[in-house]
């Protein structure tokens, strides 16, 4: 794999809740992380007092991160109504030769920043509020 440009690294949202997704316009910046929980199941009987996971269980979770300037008021719209609306609508966060990860966020964070002789910027955080489908490139 070679190495991979960062502003291709995408996130999108759903505009209208029918599967018509579109950058959130102005980032600059942009992480997607995934957790999964791991249910410990050891016990005296574990072999060398190693520790044993249970496969399949715990809770998986995936949060995004993003920052940037104001440049689109489109976009930059839907993303404030969902935050204040508390909606979960889908977003699409698309990885570079990597693939394509879909499903339900909610916008835990907002921020806005600025200074006097600068560009007016902000930062999203959001967590996965649902199953979460991956397709591949």
């Amino acid at each position: 794999m070679v190495a991979q440009n960062g502003k291709d690294l995408l996130i999108k949202l759903d505009m209208t809740g029918t599967g018509t997704f579109e950058t959130i316009a102005g980032l600059r910046a942009t992480r997607i992380s995934f957790n999964a929980e791991s249910v410990d199941v050891t016990s005296l009987e574990s072999q060398g007092g190693w520790r044993e996971l249970l496969g399949g269980a715990g809770v998986k979770s995936a949060e995004i991160s993003g920052s940037g300037v104001f440049k689109d008021a489109t976009t930059d719209e839907r993303a404030r109504a969902v935050f204040f609306g508390s909606e979960v609508p889908d977003f699409q966060v698309i990885v570079p030769d990597f693939g394509t990860i879909e499903g339900p966020f909610m916008i835990t964070g907002m921020e806005y920043a600025g200074s006097h002789n600068g560009e007016a910027t902000y930062e999203l955080s959001m967590a996965s509020a649902g199953a979460l489908t991956f397709t591949a490139l």
